[in-house]
């Protein structure tokens, strides 16, 4: 039997989509309004695209997506037809052989063992533009837990860690911030020049 590439997350796709709540949308809003007009953004485990992509789109940005869920993709096509959606894991794929003024990854990089999250962190930094940003959640203390949906496990690997993966990747941590259900979120910026893109 193939792997599940969306961590189990297709197994339970429509429980996820009808409870999936407004939480981290103020976070997200707030960061697409620092990024540039039309700018080109990616959301990263976008599921069904509500609220966090709905939000990026309000804020006229130019966005692609990726989840690896089939049944999520569904409902993203659905909900935003317009939008190019790619049906694959995050951490294996090249984002659309593209660069991003900003790439957004909520809820999704806990889920990922440690290896897949310095991985997903690495080709991140090298898809963002010179000044993009990155904006992604997960807690700041080292900690593995059960996924309360899926049952699987999840992981952070801790805030300092992070830190570490975000200054290898060519990125520096410019701000944190925590949404009204209580989750962490780390803003990295590219510290890419010009001549680097």
């Amino acid at each position: 039997m193939p792997k599940d590439l969306s961590n189990e997350y297709e197994s339970v796709a429509k429980d996820f989509i009808a409870i999936r709540s407004n939480t981290g949308r103020d976070v997200v809003e707030n960061w697409a309004r620092s990024l540039p007009k039309n700018g080109d953004i990616i959301d990263l485990g976008a599921g069904h695209g509500e609220p966090l992509t709905s939000a990026l789109v309000a804020a006229d940005l130019n966005v692609r997506a990726i989840d690896a869920s089939p049944t999520m993709v569904s409902a993203f096509k659905t909900r935003f037809p317009k939008i190019e959606v790619a049906c694959e894991a995050a951490e294996d794929s090249d984002l659309f052989g593209r660069h991003y003024d900003g790439i957004l990854a909520v809820g999704l990089m806990f889920l990922l063992k440690d290896i897949e999250q310095e991985t997903l962190i690495k080709n991140i930094g090298r898809a963002l533009k010179p000044q993009g940003k990155f904006l992604f959640s997960a807690p700041t203390q080292t900690h593995y837990w059960e996924d309360l949906l899926t049952g699987q496990m999840s992981y952070s690997l801790g805030k300092n860690r992070y830190i570490e993966l975000i200054k290898a990747a060519e990125m520096r941590l410019v701000a944190k911030y925590k949404d009204e259900g209580g989750s962490h979120y780390y803003e990295a910026a590219s510290t890419k020049t010009l001549s680097a893109s």
